[in-house]
């Protein structure tokens, strides 16, 4: 590391940073594609006990700490010449780590949410709204149609009422499930 003994002071320690962490975030990141990496965040979170829908993550880490001296010596450097305020540069450094960080922490979530089965079932629809689409006969004596909406997605099913007749239009709330192919509703 000959090239940095002309270098000032805060200067020298932002390449001091950057070149180690870069190479272990180099090596970290073929690791993770590789699948050799340790730390599974899957297996953390199970671990931990953590519900996917709390915030999965744990501040202080390797990785969190390698990101955040990513972007932290990198930005110092890149601004090094740039902005004549070194207390302004550090700062800005700082910022710029603790985004990179906050991007780790969105990559991940929005991997985690790959995970979800969102795959449609019955049992979905309990407790739900949606609209007759078909009039639904009284007691039970025949079937009509109803269009529900169950994580986004809008789907078309037969129902029966143990009550009065639905009318096309009106909303209802689904009851129970029969037989794991019909929809019992209510008129609300």
């Amino acid at each position: 590391m000959n090239f940095l003994e002309n270098y000032e002071p805060l200067l020298k320690a932002f390449w001091y940073i950057a070149l180690p962490v870069s190479l272990f975030f180099a090596l970290q990141t073929i690791m993770t594609f590789m699948g050799i990496g340790g730390d599974d965040i899957e297996t953390e979170l199970e671990a931990e006990g953590h519900d996917h829908t709390d915030m999965p993550f744990e501040l202080f880490t390797l990785r969190n700490l390698i990101n955040f001296l990513l972007g932290f010596s990198w930005t110092g450097i890149s601004f090094y010449h740039a902005i004549e305020n070194k207390t302004l540069l550090i700062g800005i450094a700082v910022f710029v780590g603790i985004g990179f960080v906050a991007l780790f922490f969105f990559i991940i979530k929005q991997m985690m949410r790959l995970n979800e089965n969102n795959s449609f079932s019955l049992d979905k629809t309990i407790n739900q709204t949606g609209t007759v689409y078909l009039t639904i006969p009284e007691k039970k004596s025949g079937k009509g149609k109803i269009q529900i909406s169950v994580n986004g997605s809008f789907h078309e099913l037969d129902a029966l009422t143990e009550n009065d007749r639905i009318e096309t239009g009106v909303m209802v709330k689904v009851i129970k499930v029969e037989n794991n192919a019909v929809l019992i509703v209510e008129k609300i």
